[in-house]
Formats: structure tokens, C-alpha cells, sequence
């Protein structure tokens, strides 16, 4: 029979997983008093609504933040604010005629965009309002999303970040905890609450069939039976070893393939091919996983070498043939590509490479695309595997990145069914209906309405291959009456969600007519149900007088637009902003590559000041310096100035501190003590906002500590220890004591004491040392061995400060301070480093970490 709406959970498990992040109330001057969430799962069919409270207590009118973050996967539905008894909606519009309001907004400078991608699974929603003095807002966002099955469990996330502990805290999963509890847990702290809900669970299926519901004139069906015999596969591995592979991809690539590998079973066959500039096969033909076999293959797989191009083309193709010439009787055969770059060698053309791939699979099997990190082309990977029954993922540069290529061979390591067919007599407006393979610990999913809303003769059949036999379930579900059909109920959202994600993927592989056709039928059901997707936006309206903000669904790897301000709570301690106060430049120094020349030719000026520009991310900013001294070379029309990164200098006796700027890109000497053989450098990332990329600690002639953004190597000259920053850690030699905890690596060496900050801003990672205790003895050197600077100020016309004797120009400017995790912007006295450090730029830098 027919279920009814609900169904039955059985819980797994339940983890609030904390994480640390700036807190957007710095200053605490609002209370937010009441923070709800429900979250209601029927169906497999999540609809999350987020309530926030705030109060503003103090005498004057002050603008008060919503700031929360959701699953990728999610559509945000509804959202509203209420101010004195006045509730303001957002209108869910075609994207096109959202963007006259959104460029507008970032033209006046303003982050008209309010979502943006948050790492691999979240999206941040960020908005705000003016609110009256001793007045409150409530604020609610809804979001909905169909749970996907993975590996035998479903996953409902919650991201719970309310920003400061709060009174009336609940989350309708039974969780509520006290104000107290949340600034005791584990990296909770003054902004109480910060983590992410995990509630990860399965459903009873009583048969094989799965579970079939029905409401208001629309059904959904669950099919994932898993009492059948698994069927043996043929698997064809290609792997990209192009130079850009070089480093820990390829080694996360090579520990991921060997355990792969170890996990095939006897009854598979299986592949390997590598490819750079040219393809090569660890064997011609797919080979029996026996254990002989497989010692060979992972003997290939440990030398695996990254060099050259990339010719995905040739390398697919070279799979395609190696599949095609084995034969397919009781097997599933699927291949698997990690790539990490564009196609650059052999065929290069992204549409001849789909059209030469989709002709050669010709629907036998299924291509699987990795994407490995965010610079390659995911949407052409994504594409190519969605034209030959495959799905596209991206694998992320951290540290877990070999787990994350297991975890989605074990997706598809287990067929239990090919060529399923779904037939659903009586049934109309189907979603997907037709898959080529069907995987353990997965799930068919299919939605629909009932024909003329009569159910009394709805039949449901599904037809598939186990092995080599034919499998077919059948279940027919009469009824006396027909039911009324009322809308929006949520079986029929899940039909419309479900509907759209598909029609979207429909719409990657299509051109022409028949893609405008596929776009405005997926356009047209999203303006129905309010789903903000990649072709809608929501506009938030705000009271009178405020500007409106419009929601974009931010596409997978797209980097947000952003105004020229740092937002608040930003982790940056520098920023290169697009105007600048005027400081003093150097007369000689090495900046973006260009080198200071001999001679009395000048930078030509803009207007009398000098003005310059500032290239960055291939847009063009005007700045105020004078660069004419910057660079003695003749430029026929603009001056092309590195970005630059802000540092911080104490000073002492003083309220403000001293700051200075770098250009980006530079090695850094960050500290020398020559009496104890300690030495630390640093390399700059390549924009404002990288901090450091990697940085390196030298202890006597043979010890060595390596950090960069997905590890931590240390070599005590003996042994070579590899710690992920995930890791808590206490690890001590004679002489060395490394404590990881939170993100945070502590190194104590002799006298020294340094501790590494990973950040992330943006989507990049990038680290920060903080010296907590100096070295002692003479002859210490380096950026971070500089003591507090004393100066006096000097009033005057300009603001002028008086260092070791010398008058200085300076202007009041503001700095992040990343020497603390609550990261406040803090206002200094701009100066040129030279200034700051009494020494010039060059005493600083290095060839080689």
C-alpha cells in the first residue's frame, strides 16, 4: 500500500561538529535574543527555516546583521524581515531583471550579492538593516533541499552559528542547549554556538520496491533495495600526471589509487592509464583484480610522476577503446578521470573533446569526472560526464583530499542493477525515469503527478538487469476516491525541486532552441515555487530609504562579487584596497617582478599627484601613491604596482601601532638567531588577501619544520612526520615541541617561541605566525624580531611622526590584526617600511625558503 506523508526514521547519528570562524557582531552593541531553527524532513524532503531575533538596546538606530549559512545543495525559498509590526518580503525574479539592481548596488560600491560559496557543502546568506533605537527585527530564511542518499545514509546539515550566546536557543531536533553550554563547548568562546548539525540517518524499507508516497495529487518514489548480488565491474582508472599534479595532489592521488586499488574484488577487472603530453597503459588490456595483479598495479600507481601537458582527449579515448574491446556479458564497466587542469595538448577544443567522447562511450557506459582543486574547468567536466550518464565532482586541495577520491570510488564500487526503467502507469510530468546503473548505498529517486489526480489504478513497475537476469517489481495501489488536489504541498515541491535540478543538468548539454526550451521550463517552475537557483534571484527589500540587495545562486567554484570594503570580521590583517592615503615610496626596491633601473627617466604621472594604477585580478583600480620615485624606469601610459599586503608593527608607549605594506608574492626573512641556528622564512601569497602560502623553520643544520596550507612536515633528521591540521597534537624531541590544536601549530624552539595561524578568507587558505616569545642574545633579525618602535607625533600641516630622530610622513590608516583569532580592525599610522623597520625592503627578502 500507499504511505502516507511521513516516514519513518531510524537515527544513526548526531554530531554538532564546532568550527571556528570570526564572529560579524564584533562589537556586541545588538542582542540577539531569540535564534530558532526548524527543520522538517518528510519524504526525504527538507524545508529548514531559520528565525533569527535581535533587539537593538542602545539610544540611536544602529544597522543589525543576519548572517547564516546553508547547504549548496538547498534552494532558498522564502525570506522576510519585520520591523514594528511591518513585514518586507523577498520577491523571487528572473535573474535578468534582478541585475539592473544589482549592478546598480556595486556600482555604488555596496555587496549587492548577499550568497556566496562557503567551502565544499555551504553557501553563506548575509543581509542587513537599519533598525530604530530600543526596536527589534525578526528575520527568517527557508530553505529546502531533497536529502541524496550516499553510502546508506542520508545527511541533514545545520549550520548553527548565531554569533553570541543566546537565550532562546532551540533547533527542533530535540537540541536545546543552555547559554551556558554554548560558550563551554569545544571552541565555542565568547560568540557562543559555532558549528555545524550533522544528523545522519537511514529509512526502514519494508520491500524491495522502496517506499512509494503520495499527496494531493503528486507521488514520489524511494527505490534502493539491497538484497541483491552484486555484479562484477570493469573499471578503467585515468589519471592525470600533467606537471600542474606536481606536490601533494599527486601525492594524495597515488595513496588514494593504492588503496583503491586494494579494495577491487577478484571477480572485477580493471585498468590503469596515465596521462600527460602522451597517454601510456599500465597494461593494453583490463586484467582479472587477482592478487598478482594487483602488487603489479600498485607498483605502477607508487610511480606515478607528475611532467608535461595535458591531453584529456587521447587519454579518455585511450579508456573509451580499452572498455569497448572487453567484453560486457554480466559485468558493469565505468570509467574514473582525476584531472586537475584544461585540456592544453592533442585536441584542445572543449566541444570537439564532447562530441569525440560522447560518440566513442555511445551510452555503454558511464564517465565519472574528478576535478581535482579549483582552478580546473569543472564546468567542462561536469558536462562531459553528464552527456555520457556519469556525474561530475570536485575533489578540494586539503589535506583529506586521498579520502575524498576513496570516498566517491566507494559510491560506485558496489552495482547491484543496469538499465533500470521506472514505469509509472497512470503517471504524468515525470522527472528522471531511465538509469544505467544503480549502486549500493544509493538511491533512485523519481516524482511525478497522478494522471487526472486518480489514483484508484496508479501502477508502478520497475524493470532493471541483475547479473545477467532480468528483475522487475511491480506494485499496484487502488483506491476508492480520488483526492482533491491542494497546492504547495510537499510532495509536489520535492517534484518541482527535483524537476529543476534535472532540467538544469538537461540544460548543460544542450545548445541552441532546444536549450532556450529546457531553460524557460526550468525558469518557469522556479518562478512558481520561489526557488532562487542560477537562473532566478531574490530581491530583499528593506524599509524606505534603504537600498534593496539581491540573493544570486552562486555557481560551484564561482568566486563572489565583492565590494572594494573589507567586510566586518574579515580575517584579513591586510587588504589591498583600491584607494589608498598617500605614503612615501621607496627610491629602490623589487616589486611584482620589476627591477629598479639606473637612470633619470620617471614613471609617467597621472594628473599633478602621480597618480597610478593597481592591477588586480585583471581589473584596474586607481591609487594615490606617488609612484614616480617607486620605480626609476620610463612606462609609456600607466605603472603597473603589485598588490599589497598590510602588516602591523607595535609601538611603544604609544595607542597606535605603526603599519606598513609588501607587495604580494615576495620570501620572506621572517626571523634569524644565529646563536641557536634558528631561521624562518616565509613565502607571501599571490593576492592581498593569501597571507602566507608556506612557511619554513630551520633548527641547526638538520632539522626542518615545513607548513603550508594542507599540513605540517617535520624532519628531526631521523624521521620525517607528515600532521594534517585537522589533527590535535603534542609532539616533543630533545629540542623541538610541536603542539597543533585548533588550526593553531605552537613551536617552542630553544628560547623561541611561534605560533602558525590557518586562515581562510574567500575560499583561500593561508597562513600567519605570531612570535609569542623572542629569542634571546644579539644579532636577531628578520620582520618579526623588530621590537616595539617608540616615536613621538608631530603636529603640523601634514601628520608627521618623529622615529630615532627623523620626521616621517604618515597617514591615520586601519589594519587587521591576525595575531588574534577575533581578528579586530585596529587604526595605525601608515608609513613606508623602511620607515617602520629602518632597513629597506631587500634586507628582508630571500631567494629560497
Amino acid at each position: 500500500m500507499m504511505k502516507g506523508v511521513s516516514v519513518g526514521v531510524g537515527l544513526l547519528g548526531l554530531l554538532l561538529a564546532c568550527v571556528t570562524t570570526a564572529p560579524t557582531n564584533k562589537n556586541g552593541d545588538w542582542d540577539i535574543y531569540s535564534f530558532h531553527i526548524n527543520s522538517t524532513v518528510t519524504s526525504r524532503y527538507a524545508t529548514t527555516i531559520i528565525t533569527s531575533r535581535v533587539a537593538n538596546p542602545i539610544n540611536q538606530s544602529q544597522e543589525i546583521e543576519f548572517h547564516v549559512k546553508i547547504p549548496k545543495n538547498a534552494f532558498i525559498s522564502k525570506f522576510k524581515m519585520t520591523i514594528e509590526g511591518q513585514t518586507y518580503d523577498g520577491v523571487v525574479k528572473q535573474k535578468e531583471e534582478a541585475q539592473q539592481q544589482y549592478t546598480q548596488a556595486v556600482s555604488r560600491g555596496q555587496s549587492a550579492g548577499i550568497v556566496s560559496s562557503v567551502g565544499r557543502t555551504l553557501e553563506e546568506f548575509k543581509t542587513s538593516v537599519t533598525v530604530a533605537a530600543l526596536s527589534k527585527v525578526t528575520f527568517e530564511l527557508t530553505y529546502e533541499e531533497l536529502l541524496k542518499r550516499r553510502l546508506g545514509k542520508y545527511e541533514l546539515l545545520i549550520h548553527a552559528r548565531p554569533m553570541q550566546p543566546v537565550a532562546d536557543f532551540k533547533a527542533w531536533v530535540h537540541f536545546y542547549p543552555s547559554k551556558e553550554q554554548q560558550s563551554q563547548c569545544e571552541s565555542c568562546g565568547e560568540q557562543g554556538l559555532n558549528g555545524d548539525l550533522v544528523i545522519a540517518y537511514d529509512v526502514h524499507r519494508n520491500t524491495s520496491m522502496g517506499d512509494l508516497n503520495e499527496s494531493e495529487g503528486y507521488f514520489v518514489h524511494h527505490f534502493a533495495p539491497s538484497d541483491l548480488p552484486r555484479i562484477p565491474k570493469n573499471v578503467v582508472f585515468i589519471i592525470d600526471q600533467s606537471g600542474s599534479m606536481h606536490g601533494r595532489k599527486m601525492e594524495q592521488t597515488r595513496e588514494a589509487l593504492l588503496k583503491i586499488l586494494g579494495d577491487l574484488a577478484e571477480d572485477d577487472h580493471f585498468g590503469l592509464i596515465t596521462f600527460d603530453s602522451s597517454v601510456s597503459t599500465w597494461r593494453k588490456e583490463l586484467l582479472p583484480a587477482n592478487q598478482d595483479n594487483l602488487e603489479a598495479a600498485k607498483s605502477f600507481a607508487r610511480h606515478i610522476h607528475e611532467r608535461g601537458a595535458t591531453d584529456i582527449n587521447a587519454a579518455v579515448l585511450e579508456g573509451t577503446a580499452m572498455l569497448n574491446r572487453h567484453p560486457h556479458d554480466g559485468s558493469v564497466s565505468l570509467l574514473i578521470l582525476l584531472t586537475d587542469g584544461d585540456p592544453t595538448t592533442g585536441e584542445t577544443n572543449l566541444e570537439k573533446i564532447h562530441k569525440n567522447i560522447k560518440e566513442a562511450i555511445g551510452k555503454k557506459f558511464p564517465l565519472y569526472c574528478l576535478g581535482f582543486g579549483m582552478d580546473v574547468n569543472f564546468d567542462f567536466l561536469e558536462k562531459m560526464a553528464l552527456e555520457n550518464s556519469g556525474v561530475g565532482r570536485r575533489i578540494y586541495t586539503d589535506s583529506d583530499a586521498a579520502l575524498q577520491l576513496q570516498g566517491f570510488y566507494e559510491e560506485v564500487a558496489t552495482p547491484l542493477l543496469t538499465d533500470v526503467q521506472m514505469v509509472y502507469l497512470g503517471g504524468a510530468n515525470l522527472t528522471q525515469t531511465n538509469f544505467s546503473q544503480y549502486y549500493n548505498g544509493s538511491e533512485i529517486v523519481v516524482a511525478g503527478q497522478i494522471t487526472d489526480n486518480n489514483i484508484k489504478m496508479f501502477t508502478a513497475e520497475v524493470i532493471a538487469i541483475s547479473k545477467s537476469n532480468r528483475v522487475m517489481y511491480s506494485e499496484t495501489l487502488p483506491m476508492e476516491e480520488p483526492i482533491e488536489a491542494r497546492s504547495d504541498s510537499h510532495i509536489q515541491r520535492l517534484w518541482a525541486y527535483l524537476t529543476v535540478k534535472q532540467l538544469l543538468d538537461k540544460e548543460v548539454q544542450l545548445s541552441g532552441k532546444a536549450k532556450d526550451k529546457v531553460k524557460k521550463e526550468a525558469l518557469d517552475l522556479c518562478l512558481k515555487y520561489g526557488f532562487v537557483t542560477p537562473l532566478t534571484s531574490m530581491v530583499v527589500t528593506k524599509p524606505q530609504g534603504e537600498d534593496s540587495q539581491v540573493a544570486h545562486k552562486p555557481k560551484e567554484g564561482e568566486k563572489p562579487t565583492r565590494s572594494s570594503q573589507v567586510p566586518s570580521g574579515s580575517g584579513l590583517q591586510f587588504f589591498n584596497r583600491h584607494v589608498h592615503s598617500p605614503p612615501a615610496m621607496p627610491a629602490q626596491g623589487h616589486y611584482a617582478g620589476i627591477s629598479p633601473t639606473q637612470g633619470r627617466g620617471s614613471a609617467k604621472k597621472m594628473r599633478g599627484e602621480g597618480r597610478g594604477f593597481t592591477a588586480e585580478g585583471g581589473s584596474m583600480f586607481l591609487t594615490d601613491y606617488d609612484v614616480g620615485q617607486a620605480f626609476q624606469k620610463s612606462i609609456p601610459h600607466f605603472v603597473m604596482v603589485s598588490p599589497l599586503q598590510r602588516f602591523l608593527l607595535p609601538a611603544e608607549g604609544q595607542a597606535l601601532p605603526l603599519c606598513y605594506d609588501i607587495p604580494v608574492a615576495l620570501s620572506l626573512r621572517l626571523l634569524k638567531d644565529p646563536n641557536n641556528e634558528l631561521s624562518m622564512n616565509g613565502q607571501l601569497g599571490q593576492s592581498a588577501s593569501a597571507g602566507y602560502r608556506k612557511i619554513v623553520i630551520h633548527y641547526k643544520s638538520d632539522q626542518h619544520i615545513e607548513l603550508d596550507t594542507t599540513g605540517i612536515t617535520f624532519n628531526d633528521g631521523q624521521n620525517i612526520t607528515y600532521f594534517s591540521w585537522i589533527l590535535k597534537i603534542n609532539h616533543e624531541t630533545d629540542s623541538v615541541s610541536l603542539i597543533l590544536r585548533d588550526k593553531e601549530m605552537d613551536v617552542t624552539i630553544a628560547s623561541t617561541r611561534v605560533v602558525i595561524m590557518l586562515y581562510k578568507r574567500n575560499g583561500i587558505k593561508f597562513l600567519w605566525p605570531v612570535l609569542r616569545q623572542r629569542p634571546t642574545g644579539e644579532n636577531i633579525i628578520g620582520i618579526m624580531a623588530h621590537p616595539p618602535v617608540a616615536y613621538e607625533e608631530v603636529q603640523g600641516i601634514t601628520m608627521k611622526l618623529k622615529i630615532q630622530d627623523k620626521e616621517v610622513d604618515v597617514s591615520r590608516d586601519s589594519a587587521v590584526d591576525l595575531s588574534v583569532r577575533a581578528t579586530p580592525t585596529v587604526a595605525c599610522w601608515l608609513l613606508p617600511l623602511q620607515s617602520a623597520l629602518q632597513r629597506e625592503l631587500a634586507d628582508f627578502t630571500v631567494t629560497q625558503l
